[in-house]
């Protein structure tokens, strides 16, 4: 083995044990997994956090998205905005600073 190689597979195995976690949570919440891969190219967790809408709010969000030029299917949408009403609805416990 070359040297320097194990304390480099150290150092990463922190980024490797997140990247599995996400990839489980993801898979866990579909919904979650469409919203961190589309909403995500132009928006920061900030809006979601500080927006806290009803299903409702959510589903006339993504829909502003759309006419924005955002593709999505319906069913797309459906899982967005059930992720999204339940983890940032108005009845929702605020996300824990990590």
């Amino acid at each position: 083995m070359q040297p320097g190689l194990v304390p480099m597979m150290l150092a990463c195995m922190p980024l490797l044990l997140t990247a599995t976690a996400n990839a489980q949570e993801s898979s866990a919440n579909p919904g979650r997994a469409l919203v961190m891969s589309k909403c995500f190219q132009c928006h920061t967790d900030a809006m979601f956090r500080d927006a806290r809408q009803d299903l409702r709010g959510w589903e006339a969000a993504i829909y502003r998205m759309v006419g924005r030029g955002g593709l999505w299917t319906s069913d797309e949408i459906k899982l967005m905005v059930e992720y999204l009403g339940s983890e940032f609805g108005p009845g929702a416990k605020p996300a824990q600073s990590k």
